[in-house]
């Protein structure tokens, strides 16, 4: 019965480790893909760029969108966000090898509550600002699944933070 505890204790380092993989994967994908929004006529706008279907050549036109002071600012916070979960995960690792047993993982937990802080302003700011697009455009469109895999990983990542925190390494 010695095992058991090992045991859990190895599953549950897999289950967090998963889960921030997760996470990463979750905001390189909002970040760097397009469709933030998605217009009536199929066109997708980001937080990079705004991409337009050429109808005569079925090809895609884009163009900057780094006019606006609003989307720098989701950028900034979109890529924070990538910074703080990838520095959470190199600590996460080396402190996984270096603590000493009976530590708790503070510096990852802080790094993933500052990933969800990012995501959540940078999801709000895009939110409350969206509506910009539609001057000069027909009224519509959605948001796509890049926002939404954006609000999907502030959760995430808020929970990651928190059982990090609450996290002990035991032999």
């Amino acid at each position: 019965m010695q095992w058991l505890p090992a045991a859990k204790m190895s599953f549950l380092l897999f289950a967090v480790t998963a889960l921030h993989v997760l996470i990463l994967i979750l905001l390189f994908v909002a970040t760097l893909d397009k469709s933030w929004w998605v217009l009536p006529d199929k066109e997708t706008v980001n937080i990079w760029y705004e991409c337009t279907l050429n109808n005569h050549t079925n090809t895609w036109a884009c163009k900057t969108v780094s006019d606006s002071a609003w989307l720098q600012a989701v950028q900034a916070f979109m890529v924070l966000s990538l910074l703080f979960s990838s520095l959470a995960f190199i600590i996460f690792m080396c402190q996984l090898y270096t603590m000493k047993r009976g530590s708790l993982f503070y510096a990852t937990g802080i790094f993933q509550i500052l990933t969800s802080i990012s995501v959540f302003t940078a999801a709000v700011i895009y939110t409350t600002h969206v509506e910009q697009f539609q001057v000069g455009r027909p009224l519509g469109g959605s948001f796509g699944y890049c926002f939404v895999l954006a609000w999907l990983s502030f959760p995430l990542a808020l929970i990651s933070g928190i059982i990090y925190i609450h996290l002990r390494k035991k032999e």
